[in-house]
């Protein structure tokens, strides 16, 4: 491996690697100002992620988180902040839900239609923002948090009984739906069952590198972040790029919610998982963009969340993986502008020898041709 690429890898790998150690560091801190042990908690969740069946639900948890942070990387790659997928994922997990409890199809046919209606209904939420940050310049930051706020009323609206809400007790849902669109699983024995969708997410983090790094429109949108001025004057419409950028992240967020919708809650309840979007910025800054740092970025979250509960029956308080979830975002916003800066540095400096090497080069080449002339 050449040394410029070894590099590249460092500087790739070091900004999670150093986030995730201050992380553990300040996590043991705040143990040891509580009077409890820095080690233990950690060790007890390291120990049930041996066990089978805390296995699966991390995979499964990975899955929705995976999808996500993908939806939020796309954003950042065209420098715009999607905060809004959390809002987009259970609006569009509402709407298959609805349609899958109202159509019943053959399951070749019914299953690709909630997928359809998730990514059409993830990709109009998020497609409003776009479509005010391009004509009348509002921030998507702030167009998107209104927009979550927003699908909430709608969720509360469409939950009424007289519109598509089902009464389930002291639950509000929108009905079972019909089996032709359950996604079977894997049948893992007394460990349960993985998300038959978790292939879903594995295709998408394949056609997120492939688009990104191997398609003009990948180069395009990766261009029009770095630099719209000159995206512009390579013949590329920026705020094309931006509206197509915004649809593309909220059609992938519209699918965040779908493995726990399709394989295990078959209807949209009070009981459905919040917060996932939030989460995906997190994992997506961890991850650094990339679909396998996003991979291993989501396994993380997902063991912190799965493995957490088994520190309530030994004294100390799961919220410990919350702490760690926030530390670990603070440490790498801060991590990773340590390593950016530390690059930069040490390319300056690669390239002021490269400059002095030549001049040293130039210089001796001129006293040859002296030599040679006299």
């Amino acid at each position: 491996m050449k040394k410029f690429d070894r590099e590249r890898v460092l500087l790739a790998v070091a900004g999670p690697v150093i986030a995730l150690a201050v992380a553990f560091v300040l996590s043991a801190i705040v143990l040891l100002a509580s009077g409890k042990s820095p080690v233990e908690p950690y060790a007890l969740m390291f120990q049930q992620a041996t066990y089978s069946d805390i296995q699966v639900l991390i995979v499964n948890q990975a899955s929705m988180y995976y999808i996500a942070a993908l939806a939020v990387a796309v954003g950042f790659r065209m420098n715009l902040f999607n905060i809004g997928v959390d809002g987009q994922y259970q609006l569009a997990a509402m709407a298959a839900a609805i349609v899958g409890a109202h159509v019943n199809l053959p399951a070749a046919i019914q299953v690709p239609l909630l997928l359809l209606t998730a990514v059409l209904t993830g990709a109009f939420w998020s497609g409003i923002a776009g479509v005010l940050k391009v004509t009348r310049g509002v921030s998507e930051v702030v167009a998107t948090i209104m927009l979550n706020a927003i699908a909430t009323s709608v969720i509360a609206y469409l939950w009424l009984p007289d519109v598509f809400g089902v009464k389930a007790g002291n639950n509000n849902t929108t009905g079972e739906m019909f089996t032709s669109g359950w996604v079977p699983g894997i049948d893992m024995g007394d460990a349960g069952e993985i998300y038959g969708l978790v292939f879903l997410a594995v295709l998408l983090g394949v056609a997120y590198w492939v688009v990104l790094n191997r398609t003009r429109f990948g180069f395009d949108l990766r261009a029009s972040g770095a630099s719209e001025s000159a995206a512009a004057a390579s013949g590329v419409d920026p705020k094309r790029m931006v509206l197509t950028a915004m649809l593309l992240s909220g059609g992938i967020a519209g699918l965040a919610g779908l493995p726990i919708l399709l394989g295990d809650a078959r209807t949209y309840s009070l009981n459905f998982p919040t917060g996932i979007g939030f989460l995906g910025i997190g994992i997506a800054l961890l991850g650094r963009n990339s679909p396998v740092g996003i991979a291993f970025a989501a396994l993380l979250w997902a063991w912190l969340d799965k493995a957490s509960p088994e520190l309530d029956f030994n004294g100390y308080d799961k919220e410990i993986a919350v702490i760690m979830q926030g530390l670990i975002v603070l440490s790498v916003v801060v991590s990773y502008e340590a390593v950016r800066e530390w690059g930069l540095r040490r390319q300056q400096r690669r390239v002021g020898a490269e400059l002095a090497a030549g001049h040293v080069l130039g210089a001796d080449n001129n006293s040859q041709k002296e030599v040679a002339g006299r």
